[in-house]
């Protein structure tokens, strides 16, 4: 499982950006200061970090200056949205930087950008008779080319990488169509049925009252 390590001092901040990566499937950790993320880059392999930049007793810059050590990507997280700092991030080796106040479908796209990038991604995905090679975007069900709409493809992507983990309907809707989503509407519900018929995973997809959906081993 990918591995993100959250810095940032602001509790509640972190909270919601662990919380949020935690439904996407990701196994998260958080550190509230320089010092405890210098220490825990030196201890525990992460596949990427998101990493604010004024932190108490050792500040973002300088922190990226411990990942950089152990070949791990970082992302900037920080409400300091001027260029210059914007610049000096990048010029240091970060990957990306988003500014706060931010969107949580935002945050998880670049998230899945960084990884791919660093080849932290499985580039091939398997469910019974179905595979998803992700370099090509391609959907192979018992050998033969499956013909799915990109939000289908999305979708699906989505389950498999959560296999067995109840997506909540505000997740689906972040990850594959971006934005927020309202409670409204059917555009989730229409999509993943849609989904399970062309592929016949009725049995495997099952609906979670109130909450969203899951995708089944079993």
């Amino acid at each position: 499982m990918i591995r993100i390590l959250i810095v940032d001092d602001e509790e509640a901040i972190a909270n919601l950006i662990r919380m949020n990566l935690v439904k996407a499937g990701y196994q998260c950790e958080v550190a509230s200061d320089g010092e405890e993320a210098a220490d825990a880059i030196q201890e525990r392999a992460f596949d990427l970090i998101l990493l604010d930049i004024m932190l108490p007793k050792l500040n973002g810059y300088e922190v990226l200056e411990y990942a950089k050590t152990m070949d791990t990507p970082v992302i900037f997280l920080t409400a300091m949205g001027e260029t210059q700092q914007k610049v000096k991030g990048l010029k240091l080796g970060a990957e990306d930087y988003i500014a706060k106040p931010f969107e949580i479908a935002e945050l998880l796209a670049r998230v899945e950008t960084v990884l791919r990038r660093y080849k932290k991604t499985e580039s091939r995905l398997h469910f019974l008779d179905i595979e998803i090679d992700t370099d090509s975007r391609t959907v192979l069900q018992g050998g033969r080319v499956v013909d799915l709409t990109t939000k289908e493809y999305e979708l699906l992507l989505l389950f498999l990488r959560n296999k067995n983990r109840a997506l909540y309907r505000e997740t689906i809707y972040e990850n594959v169509w971006g934005g927020e989503y309202s409670g409204t509407g059917r555009t989730v519900d229409l999509h993943v049925q849609r989904l399970k018929k062309k592929l016949g995973l009725e049995e495997h997809i099952v609906a979670i009252y109130k909450v969203g959906y899951r995708l089944v081993s079993g």
